[in-house]
């Protein structure tokens, strides 16, 4: 499933409405409406840091007027959503003990040891 997207901010769980990305040959950062699709080298913020962000010394910051929106629900993140739930409810098969695997594999908390061969 997937979920809406967050602001990139650590520790942020606000969602996204604003893309910022960097203009490095003309020290320029662009904070601009949340981008349709995530995309390599930018950043997506929340409300709060879209609004307050700054730029170092030297650089120019341009920002979008007006209100940022969140985005609305696409057809895919409903369908994706419902897959979720169904998935959610459907049973978990019991394995039977006498079809478990002859080498036993050794686990110390979330790690298994997986056995040569």
């Amino acid at each position: 499933m997937r979920s809406p997207r967050r602001c990139s901010r650590n520790g942020c769980p606000r969602q996204a409405v604003a893309t910022l990305t960097y203009v490095y040959v003309e020290s320029t950062a662009v904070v601009g409406p949340l981008a349709a699709y995530p995309e390599p080298h930018t950043y997506d913020l929340c409300e709060l840091h879209a609004r307050g962000l700054t730029a170092p010394r030297g650089w120019e910051v341009v920002r979008h007027e007006g209100e940022f929106q969140a985005p609305p629900p696409t057809t895919d993140d409903l369908v994706a959503l419902a897959e979720a739930v169904r998935e959610a409810g459907r049973p978990i098969p019991r394995q039977d003990e006498s079809a478990a695997d002859p080498q036993p594999t050794g686990r110390r908390g979330h790690l298994r040891v997986i056995p040569p061969g």
